[in-house]
């Protein structure tokens, strides 16, 4: 009986230890395919979120010989309750190009991304032009006719510009434009009205209107070059200054005696001028329309070794309040990081103008919405309160410039570094949120000892503070 009881005892002990370690094997096959599922759900949402907070997809708006104008559209996720109110848009014009007479039904901020430009656009029922060069900002508002230039010889125009998304869009197209000059491609918009109405209306015959109407067919960007079709508009851009006023007292005034040939364009151009203007004269420089802001001019309004940043809001630049829109450029240093902030006023746009890094968007609950490897070109929204961080490539600078959606001072609030939330609500609440002590706290929160552009961790910074452990 002894030795039966002792097996006994032996093969429970030993069936107990094998369903111990079965069961232990179970817990930890468990927890892997737990862990798996989770890095599984984190990479898919960093993948969509990748998809949703990096705007790669380029729509051609208009494409011609002469020129492109591409856009972005905002990010936007069915069924959430966050959007995008603006789209990026992209203008290449080749050397001696016009981007012809129209409006819009979405305020345009411009910013000469490369060359040199003209602008010409009606402020205050006048005809104002402004020369525009790299670094320029420029704003034209909805509905205010305007046209672009591109006089270089040899030099392409870039710009980038920010379409906002009005509520009073029919809902076609991101933006619609209203192209004034035009004929069989694109149509002005003159050419909608019944002929016999507009004859009248210009006071021309309906066979001097439909010759006027159908001369242009090299689409709403063209060349201003001898070899290539022209029209009245852009032979009308393309005169100098003093030939331009001369031009136009002719036209507008009839002050000179003109050939047959000649009076059948100029009294169409003077009679859509008038029409457009509701004017009896035609100024070409208006000295009260608002100047270009130059943003490369402006001081940083926040520099140190690691990089510098700039912002343009209605206190600096006036006719930003038209659009609501603020401006930003950033430079930051090979390695260096934009500190982990969020926008409390505004949703952020931002292009990279040069070199590479990452950006890094996070969710309410806490968890990695992006952390995607930008380059030149690409374009990324973060929505209003998500925090951000732009990380510089150890390769080289890192600048991005941008738009907000608010021409007041957005005042972004930092998470971390000596300027940061984390150095204002340092406190016994603070630390008891955390789950540690005061102490351990301020040896955490006085660790950086720089702010808003922080260098890299494995930066060699005498400024650095080195931590031990905690």
């Amino acid at each position: 009986m002894g030795n039966r009881t002792v097996l006994l005892l032996v093969l429970v002990l030993f069936s107990t230890l094998v369903a111990s370690v079965a069961g232990y094997e179970y817990e930890g096959r468990r927890e892997r395919e737990e862990e798996e599922e989770e890095e599984e759900e984190e990479s898919e949402q960093r993948t969509q979120g990748e998809k949703w907070f990096l705007l790669r997809q380029l729509h051609d708006v208009v494409k011609t010989d002469a020129g492109s104008m591409r856009m972005v559209k905002g990010g936007y996720r069915r069924g959430s309750f966050l959007h995008s109110p603006m789209h990026i848009g992209f203008i290449s014009m080749e050397p001696n190009s016009l981007f012809i007479p129209q409006y819009l039904d979405s305020d345009l901020v411009l910013f000469v991304h490369h060359g040199e430009a003209r602008v010409g656009h009606i402020y205050r029922d006048e005809l104002a032009e402004r020369h525009l060069k790299h670094g320029d900002v420029y704003t034209i508002p909805a509905g205010s006719a305007f046209y672009l230039e591109n006089r270089a010889e040899n030099e392409r125009l870039r710009i980038i510009c920010s379409i906002d998304i009005t509520s009073e869009s029919m809902g076609w197209h991101a933006f619609q434009s209203f192209f004034i000059g035009g004929g069989i491609h694109p149509a002005s918009v003159l050419a909608g009205f019944d002929h016999n109405t507009l004859s009248t209306a210009l006071n021309v015959s309906t066979a001097e209107l439909r010759r006027f109407l159908t001369r242009q067919s090299s689409g709403p960007i063209v060349h201003l070059s001898g070899s290539h079709h022209t029209n009245v508009w852009t032979k009308f851009v393309t005169e100098e200054s003093h030939q331009k006023l001369a031009h136009l007292k002719r036209i507008v005034n009839l002050e000179e005696e003109v050939s047959p040939k000649e009076e059948e364009s100029t009294w169409s151009l003077r009679k859509l001028l008038c029409a457009l203007l509701n004017r009896k004269d035609v100024k070409r420089v208006n000295h009260n329309a608002p100047s270009a802001y130059n943003i490369y001019s402006k001081n940083p309004d926040f520099k140190n070794n690691y990089g510098w940043s700039k912002k343009l809001d209605e206190s600096d630049y006036s006719p930003l309040q038209q659009s609501g829109n603020g401006v930003y450029l950033v430079n930051l240093s090979p390695g260096s990081i934009m500190a982990p902030h969020v926008n409390p006023r505004a949703i952020e746009y931002g292009v990279v103008l040069k070199g590479a890094g990452r950006i890094q968007i996070v969710y309410p609950n806490g968890t990695l919405a992006m952390n995607a490897r930008v380059r030149e070109g690409d374009v990324f929204w973060v929505p209003r309160y998500f925090p951000i961080c732009q990380i510089a490539s150890t390769n080289g600078p890192f600048e991005f410039f941008g738009f907000t959606t608010t021409a007041r001072r957005n005042h972004p609030q930092f998470l971390v570094g000596r300027n940061s939330l984390m150095q204002s609500l340092r406190g016994p609440e603070f630390a008891a949120a955390f789950g540690i002590g005061q102490k351990r706290l301020e040896r955490i929160v006085n660790a950086q000892r720089e702010q808003v552009i922080l260098p890299s961790s494995s930066s060699d910074s005498p400024l650095r503070m080195k931590t031990g452990s905690y």
